[in-house]
């Protein structure tokens, strides 16, 4: 396993997320760290097939085109 790059980051959830995150946390007696970390690794490979931003722009371009 590779080493813990342990920076430190800012991140910003909706309240009602956060409270979510902290009672789950509590629940699991883990941290919000650990939670947020867990969720991503089980997440990320349903992220990973959103299309980009540039993907969404790149195929709006494409509609005017034809329209044109």
């Amino acid at each position: 396993m590779a080493s813990a790059d342990k920076r430190k980051q800012s991140l910003y959830f909706p309240e009602e997320m956060l409270k979510e995150i902290q009672d789950e946390a509590n629940r699991q007696d883990r941290s919000l760290s650990w939670i947020v970390q867990q969720a991503w690794r089980i997440a990320r490979g349903e992220i990973k097939k959103f299309p980009s931003v540039n993907d969404v722009i790149d195929g709006d371009r494409d509609d005017d085109r034809e329209s044109k």
